[in-house]
């Protein structure tokens, strides 16, 4: 009786701020109005990026979930 508690990593830190583009980051949190702190390199280890598509990890333990209810960040800021 478990599933996963978020999408997970896609790549790791470092990987992230190597691969991931800043602008293309930057433009997909602004596109779905996210207040974000993403302003250099060392900031795309948090970026969406980085994660796994949420509805494929959904889709794949749809065996041990009922969905209630989808969340949405209103802001990601990296301290």
């Amino acid at each position: 009786m478990s599933c996963s508690h978020g999408a997970g990593r896609r790549m790791g830190r470092k990987q992230a701020q190597k691969e991931l583009d800043l602008a293309a980051e930057k433009e997909r949190l602004d596109a779905i109005g996210v207040i974000h702190g993403i302003r250099n390199t060392k900031d795309l280890d948090e970026a969406p990026g980085a994660y796994k598509d949420i509805s494929v990890v959904m889709a794949n333990q749809q065996d041990l979930v009922d969905i209630v209810v989808e969340l949405r960040p209103l802001a990601v800021i990296k301290g």
